[in-house]
């Protein structure tokens, strides 16, 4: 019979961590546009950011209080994953920012959707998964969580946010893996998905361009390859041991957006090589902590539950990490606990909640 233990120090350790550590480089990163005189100053985007950090810090301390088997009531899972196809519904009913609704506002507060919907996703499936452990050698029965994931995923597109709807598709397959859905399904569905996605690029221009600056960036480094050039620029200038905490020279006038999607530029060109290491280091620590909960918990809710969020966290900062170096076609993905953003804070943090509160129940 499960009992409760203590949280995973280990585990807890490294969260904060991360999260102080982004806290001071989002600090670093933004400085810039408080001397430049910019529409959004420093002192504005952190005072943003703070306020996201108390609030997904309670999110944090509320997902520890309860037992995290409440979750997998399939009516819970289904309504959390409803809650999430209806804010992205409104998101894209909303204003568009930058020819994109990814956003919904509600006065000076703007939420976005696909965090959540990131969440959501894992709950579902979690719940479906165990629900249906034993019939999952049958693809009417996983007609449901394919459907599920398969409308999400449509949604944020729509956006769009075609690096989101990838992101959410791939951490959906990993738990299926996880859960023992037999391989041929993943061959089927790899031959749907690859002209598929073939499709999603070349249906946009813009996409496109990102493919081919990525494949040859100095051809277009005054256009859709500048920001891929100025973050390894930033990234190699840091060498071995960095500038110095706020004394990076590519955040001034160079790097674009290096208090959200190229954060990690100002990383490895402020601290260094050595620094850029320790903060991947925590990533996989993170993940491993994370893997351990889940090769520990009590039933296959759980275990899905917090190998899901850990590895959709993890894998987040990768993509964003690969972006910034060069490795991948430029996304619009944050890096967690890093970049600026509230809706990204407050879910990284309600989601170890949640992979803290799975570690503390064993058999």
């Amino acid at each position: 019979m499960a009992k409760r233990l203590a949280t995973d120090r280990v585990l807890l350790f490294v969260s904060v961590v991360l999260f102080g550590a982004g806290l001071l480089m989002l600090w670093s990163a933004s400085q810039p546009f408080s001397e430049t005189g910019a529409r959004v100053s420093g002192e504005a985007i952190m005072a943003r950011q703070l306020f996201w950090a108390v609030l997904g810090v309670a999110a944090m301390l509320a997902s520890l209080r309860f037992d995290y088997r409440i979750l997998r009531s399939r009516s819970v899972a289904f309504s959390i994953l409803s809650v999430a196809m209806v804010l992205l519904l409104g998101a894209l009913a909303s204003p568009s920012v930058n020819e994109a609704n990814r956003w919904i506002r509600l006065g000076g507060v703007s939420f976005q959707p696909s965090e959540f919907a990131k969440l959501a996703v894992v709950i579902f499936l979690a719940s479906e998964f165990e629900r249906r452990a034993s019939a999952l050698s049958s693809l009417r029965d996983l007609l449901a969580p394919i459907c599920g994931v398969g409308v999400v995923a449509v949604l944020v597109y729509l956006e769009p946010d075609f690096g989101s709807s990838l992101h959410i598709v791939l951490v959906a397959s990993a738990l299926a893996f996880l859960a023992g859905v037999p391989f041929r399904f993943f061959v089927m569905g790899g031959a749907l998905a690859l002209p598929a996605v073939g499709i999603g690029i070349a249906s946009a221009s813009y996409r496109l361009d990102r493919v081919f600056a990525f494949l040859d960036p100095w051809a277009q480094r005054q256009g859709t390859a500048y920001q891929l050039i100025q973050s390894t620029i930033a990234v190699g200038s840091g060498g071995p041991f960095g500038r110095g905490f706020m004394k990076g020279e590519q955040k001034t006038s160079f790097l674009p957006y290096p208090y959200s999607d190229f954060i990690f530029g100002v990383v490895g060109e402020e601290l260094g090589f050595i620094g850029a290491v320790i903060v991947v280091g925590l990533f996989l620590a993170f993940l491993w902590r994370g893997l351990r909960t889940a090769q520990l918990a009590p039933d296959l809710f759980g275990r899905l539950l917090a190998a899901g969020l850990s590895m959709t966290i993890v894998s987040q900062a990768f993509i964003n990490m690969s972006v910034v170096l060069g490795l991948s076609p430029t996304k619009g993905i944050p890096l967690p606990f890093f970049s600026a953003g509230g809706t990204s804070l407050v879910l990284c943090l309600l989601s170890v909640g949640l992979v803290l509160n799975v570690s503390q129940h064993t058999d």
